[in-house]
Order: C-alpha cells, then sequence, then structure tokens
C-alpha cells in the first residue's frame, strides 16, 4: 500500500458546507472571477431560469482564467442554446418520473436506486435530471421506512445505488444511519455511491465518512463523475488514496460531451489521470437526451471513432465502456463499435 501523502496544511479542516454556501450562482459573478468579459454570452445567461446556476469555487478555481472555451467552464456557464427545441429531447429521457416509491427506482432486478437528496453541489447543464421532479421524490422518514421494507421484501437486489441530486449532499449523521439500516438488510452485498460533490468540493471526502463505509458490512463502491482531466487535481487524488487504502473501490464514469471531451487525447488524458489517482474509467455515457442539452450531442459515429482511438492508444483496462441509457430497458446499451475483438 502506498503511504498516505499529507495534504496541505489546513486542507483537513476546510468545512465542505461553507464551501457549498459559497457557490457561485451568477454568470457574471463567475466571469469576473475567471477575467471574462461577459458581453459575448449575455444573452445566454437567461438559461438560469430554466436550471439554476451552481459552480462550487473549488471547482471554478480549477477552470484557465480568460479561457471562455475552458472544458470546465462549458459544463457549467447557462447559455442560449439551452432554449433550442429539438425533436427527440425530451424532459424525462429515462422514464424515471414514474417510481416504485418515492426516492426509489427499481430500473434493475438486482439493484435498486435511493435518491438521497435532491439537489446537487454544481449544476452541470447537461444533467439529465434536471426537470426530475425531486418535489415528490424527497421522501419522509415514514417513506424512508417503506423504501428499506421495499428492499427487505425483494430478496432479488443485492445492490443499493446510491444518487440523487447528489447523496454525499446529506450529511455524515444522516448517511451513518441510512448505511446501517441498508447493512441489517441480510440479501444485500453492495452499496454504491454516485457522486459529483468530491471533484467539485474534495472537502467532502471527509475522514468520518471514509471510516462508515470502510467499517459497514457492504462493499463499498464509490463512482465518481469526472469528465475532463482537468477535474481531478492533487487536493482530490491525495483525499482519495486513504479512501483506497480502506478497501473502498473507485471507479468513474463521464459523459462525451462537445466541446468539452470529445477528442482522443482529451479522453487518454482523462484515463491515463485517473489510473495515477486509483481510479479506474468504467463508463463513457452517450448523452442522454434530456431538453435543454441537445447541444452538448456528439454522434454515434464520432463517438465509434473515438472509442476506436482509444483502444488503439491505451490498454484495455483504461478504456471505458462506451453505452446508451435507454427508458425502460434492464440494462445499460454497449454501443456497438463494428470492431473485430483483438485478444493479441
Amino acid at each position: 500500500m502506498p503511504a498516505i501523502i499529507p495534504l496541505k496544511q489546513g486542507s483537513l479542516h476546510i468545512n465542505w458546507q461553507k464551501e457549498l454556501a459559497q457557490a457561485f450562482t451568477s454568470p457574471e459573478q463567475l466571469l469576473a472571477h475567471l477575467a471574462i468579459d461577459p458581453a459575448p454570452w449575455q444573452a445566454g445567461f437567461a438559461a438560469r431560469r430554466l436550471f439554476v446556476m451552481r459552480v462550487p469555487r473549488p471547482f471554478a478555481d480549477k477552470m484557465v482564467k480568460g479561457d471562455a472555451n475552458d472544458p470546465l467552464l462549458r459544463q457549467v456557464l447557462p447559455l442560449s442554446d439551452e432554449f433550442n427545441e429539438v425533436a427527440g429531447f425530451v424532459k424525462d429521457p429515462l422514464d424515471e418520473h414514474d417510481s416504485a416509491l418515492p426516492g426509489l427506482l427499481h430500473k434493475y432486478r438486482s439493484r435498486v436506486l435511493l435518491v438521497v437528496r435532491g439537489g446537487c453541489a454544481i449544476n452541470c447543464r447537461y444533467c439529465f435530471r434536471r426537470h426530475f421532479p425531486y418535489a415528490e421524490n424527497s421522501p419522509d422518514q415514514a417513506g424512508w421506512q417503506a423504501a428499506l421494507a421495499y428492499i427487505a421484501a425483494h430478496p432479488e437486489i443485492n445492490e443499493v445505488i446510491l444518487s440523487g441530486g447528489d447523496p454525499l449532499m446529506a450529511k455524515d449523521e444522516h448517511l451513518a444511519r441510512l448505511f446501517n439500516d441498508l447493512a441489517a438488510i441480510p440479501h444485500l452485498k453492495r452499496l454504491r455511491i454516485h457522486t459529483r460533490l468530491p471533484v467539485v468540493i474534495p472537502a467532502r471526502l471527509t475522514d468520518e465518512l471514509r471510516e462508515l463505509l470502510s467499517h459497514n458490512r457492504l462493499q463499498a463502491v464509490l463512482v465518481l463523475h469526472i469528465n475532463h482531466a482537468n477535474e481531478l487535481d492533487d487536493d482530490l487524488s491525495l483525499r482519495l488514496n486513504s479512501w483506497r487504502q480502506a478497501d473502498i473501490t473507485l471507479l468513474n464514469q463521464s459523459v462525451l460531451l462537445a466541446g468539452v471531451n470529445d477528442n482522443a487525447q482529451t479522453l487518454c488524458d482523462l484515463s491515463e489521470r485517473l489510473f495515477s489517482a486509483g481510479i479506474l474509467p468504467y463508463y463513457l455515457h452517450q448523452l442522454d437526451k434530456v431538453t435543454g442539452a441537445a447541444h452538448f450531442a456528439v454522434d454515434d459515429n464520432k463517438a465509434k471513432a473515438l472509442m476506436a482511438e482509444l483502444l488503439a492508444e491505451l490498454p484495455g483496462f483504461l478504456v471505458p465502456k462506451l453505452v446508451r441509457e435507454i427508458g425502460g430497458e434492464a440494462n445499460k446499451t454497449p454501443i456497438d463499435l463494428g470492431l473485430e475483438p483483438d485478444f493479441s
């Protein structure tokens, strides 16, 4: 095991909730912070009415000042393109708005998804749940007990996925109760957490949260959402080091986004940076066709060509699976690259 490298002085004591409260909510403020003239982008700022803007300062600090085309900025800046009505792009692209119970989605036979929190630390403009009815899917205590009872009554379920919003928006005390309640269900094996919060506020990876997971009976998997190598800085890498040592599996899933990572070298750099931090590339998603995000779409032919370049450049374990999710399907759908298998 590699030794834990000390974090920079004081970084262990950064309050992630304070960082959250200080997030940018105005495009003008964010662009001023980045020394970018807002005038060319002014027309798009009204898109905040469609989807609220929120960008934590630690994430903004990873952006290149003065670069209006920065790939991290592009993911979060409201644009006038969001008003375009495009055929095939809908508010509920994955047919999720009708759930088994409030906050509980049972899309896959052996796995259920719990919507732990409706909010996110960052509002990515391509989010497939930007229109999700969180108000109707935020269970109270009785609702949580109903969800736990549902899981306990379905022995085919062996894994619970905590999602949202972002599940790590919940405080550690709340998560501790949830982890313990889930561990008490005998047929469960794994607990998976899908989160972007540590990427945008690394201080969310508290020692307390790590200990809760490492001492729980269920095998813990942390699935991060990182789209570009610049999102994975030294602070996040150092914090994740102790999570690896606690036997918590680290995976990453990305979304293929025009103007952000639709370039073979960019994707190669991402896989290499992930692996250097002990994170395995897991999925590369084709964009879910949600209303307001069509300008991020990359067509399948280009996606397949990019994957062919990755396969030629990277070892197989660093090549994520190219998939799309289709509403009503029992699993993610791999996209056939049309390549002959190479077992050499």
